[in-house]
């Protein structure tokens, strides 16, 4: 009886950790004559926590609360603490009240309460936080300097830099004394309202600060936050101040000060000052590490300064500094985009001399870097040098010289290098092998040769062609104007075991619309991609750049009509597909129809969106010397930029007025002004559906006056309206008699 008592409890016990409804998971507990123990319950909610399952986590503990199985007060703090791994800090709040509202006399703890206010702070919901700081007082608890520490940062990260200085005189007057991090949290807060001088008086008492600082983790956090915010706000001489003075003293050791200095400049890509870095940590003897010293490295090879990381690493020399092989790859590569071959090739001597590398790999890099430059002979010698120091070739090292060969049109040394290998001079060939080789010979318009390749030698040596290999083929032969003999080709994949993917379906119908086939192109669509069900977004753009430029823009409005009918969701591309296609038509209408189906399927434009609407706005608009002061965007940070952007978004798309088929005018300050809000302008509707600009700072003289008049017998004019007008209420109209 106890036995089979105990299989029903660990059934039912992993029926508990499984994903399944709540409702199962209750007559489960009404079954059982027992209440769960605190044991249990921490056993589940740390399992699903440490199995990243948080939101079954929250659930699975509301669910023993309202069972009435509720744990100690101990218990309950070290579950809230798991539980706010998950940053989801109106979750946990929610489960707090519920736990407070059931227990009696239940408290979070102070760390609980510190770390949930962190997490508020961290999503831009300081005033929250500070809602949650009440509480913990009201609830006993006396703040520490964390917790006023975190409310002043969640403050000056939201740019209210009032509210954090009136939190910090809160702290003054309690008695509490700041500490580092406390002082740093306050200096980012104005570095970044640009107000540096009270940054800087606040410095001179971070530095008093730091040599009474007992704990050095406390100096080490609070430096690093300064450095970053200097760095982030463009303050790099103050650095460069910092680096040469060294007003922390002896509060943080020097080589941890240099080390973090250089890892904010290269957080902000600013690898020269890094190296300036560098050059003082030499001049006062002290040695940057190896990974410090790669991350400069790398990135000035990145950025296109190659010969400045050449010079670095001739310097490194001195103190033993080890190139690792990501950034010796970085390099090598950059050195040769610049055809300086004879520094490239410094390098690897450099990276051969290192013990424990794998020297094939490290040839393979070189190798594949030497394809940017036209130098065969260079491929040949480092191939002969392989052989020669007895460093074995694999068949990655001969299809990379292979490609180097292709690439510089020397096919006959290709071809003899694949005749070694079918020979067994070197390692045997793989598909990659001849998918290069015949994609470089039909880039040459060898298509013969090509040929055979694929037809005779490759099923000779028993190697099947794969899917890259046949999308490889039927591009190069579309792009040779060969749509017969490519679609032959993907008719015998079927017959070859090979299931086309989504790149072949894009391929296929890219070629045809090249070819001028578009009516084969919807053919092959309607008959063999859609019944396949393999179809990405990358074959609905393909369809879609086809169907607009042969001239059938309405087809293609009704084709992504149709795919978002079907359930499916085209992304951004293919809208801007179809909004750059009205917009180069001069279709006004259908650009706002198009921009509200977007918003209607959930779909945000990006950057290239925004070029495209404003590309219209410049075609149908003519700018007028009217600014409008509540326009104004001297003084807004991003984060209000992209908010208004985002509440002008969706006005537009879903305002009834903006495509009402009687008003055709749409004020596109509204939707496009993005990054500055400087004119006035206004559209109207005219006879023909077409759009008329009034413009009354031009005079207009004879016939076009005449013209002009009789156009606006009875117009309708968009009156452009303030955006916090807008945000309340519709647009107005104003009739003209």
């Amino acid at each position: 009886m106890q036995t089979s008592f105990c299989c029903q409890w660990k059934k039912s016990l992993t029926f508990l950790i499984l994903p399944h409804k709540p409702r199962p998971f209750i007559l489960q507990f009404s079954s059982l004559s027992f209440q769960p123990s605190q044991h249990t319950i921490s056993t589940i909610l740390h399992t699903l926590c440490n199995s990243n399952r948080f939101e079954e986590a929250h659930q699975r503990f509301s669910l023993f609360l309202s069972s009435g199985s509720i744990p100690d007060h101990r218990t309950c703090n070290l579950l809230l603490a798991k539980l706010l791994r998950s940053k989801t800090p109106f979750q946990t709040w929610s489960l707090v009240k519920s736990l407070i509202q059931i227990k009696a006399g239940f408290v979070p703890s102070l760390v609980n309460y510190n770390r949930l206010m962190d997490h508020f702070c961290f999503i831009h919901r300081p005033f929250d936080a500070h809602r949650l700081f009440f509480d913990m007082k009201n609830r006993g608890h006396c703040p520490n300097v964390v917790s006023y520490t975190t409310l002043i940062n969640g403050y000056c990260s939201v740019g209210g830099i009032r509210d954090a200085m009136k939190v910090f005189d809160e702290m003054l007057e309690s008695g509490l004394e700041p500490n580092s991090m406390t002082y740093s949290v306050l200096i980012r807060g104005f570095l970044r309202g640009r107000d540096f001088e009270s940054g800087r008086e606040l410095m001179c008492k971070l530095w008093e600060r730091m040599k009474m600082e007992d704990e050095l983790s406390v100096n080490v956090a609070a430096f690093a936050n300064l450095i970053d915010s200097l760095c982030k706000e463009g303050f790099f001489n103050e650095v460069f101040e910092i680096a040469e003075l060294m007003p922390c003293g002896s509060s943080l050791p020097e080589q941890v000060v240099y080390g973090q200095m250089i890892d904010s400049f290269c957080k902000v890509g600013r690898y020269h000052g890094a190296a300036r870095i560098v050059y003082l940590m030499r001049k006062r003897r002290f040695v940057p590490s190896d990974v410090s010293y790669n991350h400069i490295i790398h990135g000035l090879s990145k950025d296109g300064d190659c010969m400045r990381g050449y010079q670095l690493l001739e310097e490194g020399a001195e103190f033993g500094f080890s190139l690792c092989e990501h950034t010796y790859k970085v390099l090598v590569e950059a050195l040769c985009r610049v055809l300086d071959v004879d520094k490239a090739r410094e390098v690897l001597k450099l990276m051969l001399y290192k013990e424990g590398v794998d020297k094939t790999r490290i040839y393979n890099i070189y190798l594949r870097a030497l394809c940017h430059v036209n130098n065969p002979t260079e491929l040949l010698n480092v191939l002969v040098f392989m052989l020669e120091s007895h460093c074995q070739t694999d068949v990655i090292t001969l299809n990379t010289v292979i490609n180097g060969f292709c690439k510089m049109g020397r096919f006959d040394e290709a071809l003899k290098v694949l005749n070694d290998m079918l020979l067994g001079k070197f390692c045997a060939p793989d598909v990659v092998t001849f998918t290069t080789l015949i994609s470089g010979l039909l880039d040459a318009e060898k298509v013969d040769e090509a040929l055979d390749l694929f037809n005779r030698v490759m099923p000779e040596n028993g190697l099947k062609p794969g899917v890259v290999t046949y999308n490889v083929l039927i591009r190069c032969l579309y792009k040779l104007k060969r749509p017969n003999d490519a679609f032959e080709v993907f008719n015998n994949m079927a017959g070859d075991g090979i299931t086309p993917d989504s790149t072949t379906y894009t391929v296929i119908v890219e070629g045809l619309c090249e070819c001028d086939q578009i009516e084969e192109a919807k053919s092959f669509w309607q008959s063999v991609i859609w019944p396949s069900g393999i179809h990405d977004n990358f074959v609905y753009a393909a369809i879609l750049k086809g169907l607009c430029s042969s001239g059938k823009f309405n087809e293609a409005c009704h084709f992504l009509y149709e795919l978002v009918d079907s359930g499916i969701s085209p992304n951004i591309y293919s809208y801007n597909i179809l909004i750059n296609c009205a917009c180069n038509l001069g279709l006004k209408r259908e650009v706002y129809q198009i921009v509200r189906e977007m918003n209607k399927n959930g779909v945000a434009p990006d950057c290239v969106t925004w070029r495209i609407l404003h590309k219209l706005q410049s075609k149908v608009t003519k700018h007028t010397p009217f600014e409008d002061p509540t326009l104004s965007t001297e003084g807004v940070d991003m984060d209000n930029k992209a908010s208004q952007n985002r509440r002008k978004w969706n006005y537009v798309c879903t305002s009834s007025e903006a495509t009402n088929s009687s008003v055709v005018a749409l004020n596109w300050t509204c939707i496009c002004n993005y990054s500055t809000a400087k004119t006035n302008r206004s559209l109207t509707h005219g006879n023909g559906g077409k759009l008329d600009t009034l413009d009354h700072h031009h005079s207009v003289e004879g016939k076009q006056k005449r013209k002009r008049k009789k156009k606006l017998e009875h117009p309708t004019r968009m009156i452009c309206i303030p955006w916090h007008q807008l945000e309340s209420g519709s647009l107005v109209h104003e009739e003209e008699s």
